[in-house]
Formats: C-alpha cells, structure tokens, sequence
C-alpha cells in the first residue's frame, strides 16, 4: 500500500493547495518581523529528489516572501507541509520511507531505494533524526504531552502514524506533516499552524 501511496499523484496536488493557503495567509498578516511592511512573493527554486513522475511543476519551487518595505527587506518563507525544511527529499518520502523500511525484506528494501534513488546510508540518517533531533526539537516538546499513553520515541514515526486521527493512510500523513510545519521554516513564525488537538483523535490516544 505505502509503495502505491508514494506515487499517488492526486495526494502532491493535495499538499500544494494546503501550502498555497498557507502561503496566502501568511502573506495577509505582513511582514512578521518589522511588524508593519507587505510582503510580496519571492519563491526560490527547489528540485526534490525522488518521485519525478508523481510531482507537477509546484514541486518545482519553494514559496516564499519578502518584505517591501524599506529598511526591512527580510525574507519570509512560510511553513509547509511538502518541504521539511532544506531536506532534499519531500517529508512525505521521509515519513513513510523511515516508518516501513524497518519491517522490509532485503528484496522490497532493495526496490524501494531503486524507486525513490535513495543511499541506504540516507534513510539511515532519517532514522537517526526521528529518534535523536526531532525528539529534542520544541515542536515535539509542546506536542508529546497530548498523546496519552506517550508515544515510544524508538517507534518514531510509525507510531505517530498510528495515533493520527484519519480514515486512511493519506488523511493521517497529512495531519502529521501539519504536526511538522513549525520546523519547516526558521524566517516565518508558525503561529498559523494551530494547536494538535484540531487533527487528534482522542479516543486513539
């Protein structure tokens, strides 16, 4: 199933009008750091790697702002739920990839890493960031507390996966790339993402 959804065309689609809106409301609140200039649209060109087929011509750059207004200038790139900050690969690759690579056999791995053209020595390195640095990050400190009984960090991200609410695969990867939208950006403050309990289902906590 994971194999079909990383090709699912209609799901990219999907997270390029949630980063438009994003993107569009971020720009209605002006710029976040003089607190007073319009910000205008200064995209900035990005090539993830992986899934070619499966990705539109959106995929192509990363949306961003600037602000007009002199003596400011500063960039804004809003948060999204496609890019993972400067990760190459897309955060949708990097979830389903390290959470159903663990339980694999050599063949299907070895498929997998052919289909994405991926280093084994990568999803190794995603490994290490799901269970050392996402762990330590602020996001998870202010999100953790709402999932009772805690989540198993070693069973990061599958178990994330699992505690979403979602009738299916595509509704809770959605919801979870919204979890990682404050550390998608480092120019643009991610108020706008909300708070956790809008996307839980508490009855699976």
């Amino acid at each position: 199933m994971c194999h079909t959804f990383l090709s699912d065309t209609r799901f990219y689609q999907f997270l390029t009008q949630i980063d438009q809106d994003i993107a569009a409301e971020v720009q209605r609140g002006g710029c976040p750091h003089c607190l007073d200039g319009p910000l205008h649209i200064a995209n900035y060109p990005r090539k993830p790697r992986g899934l070619r087929d499966a990705l539109d011509d959106s995929y192509q750059i990363r949306q961003s702002l600037c602000c007009a207004r002199e003596g400011c200038r500063r960039r804004c790139t809003p948060p999204s739920v496609r890019f993972l900050g400067r990760k190459v690969y897309l955060g949708a690759v990097i979830i389903l990839v390290t959470a159903i690579t663990q339980g694999l056999s050599p063949r299907r791995r070895k498929a997998l890493v052919e289909q994405l053209d991926l280093w084994p020595q990568t999803i190794a390195r995603w490994r290490r960031w799901w269970r050392a640095i996402f762990p330590a990050s602020r996001c998870w400190h202010s999100e953790r507390g709402l999932f009772v009984p805690p989540v198993a960090i070693g069973e990061l991200p599958d178990a994330l996966l699992g505690r979403l609410a979602g009738v299916d695969l595509r509704q809770r990867l959605g919801r979870l790339l919204r979890l990682l939208i404050p550390i998608t950006s480092a120019s643009c403050p991610p108020g706008l993402s909300g708070s956790m309990r809008g996307v839980m289902d508490t009855q699976k906590m």
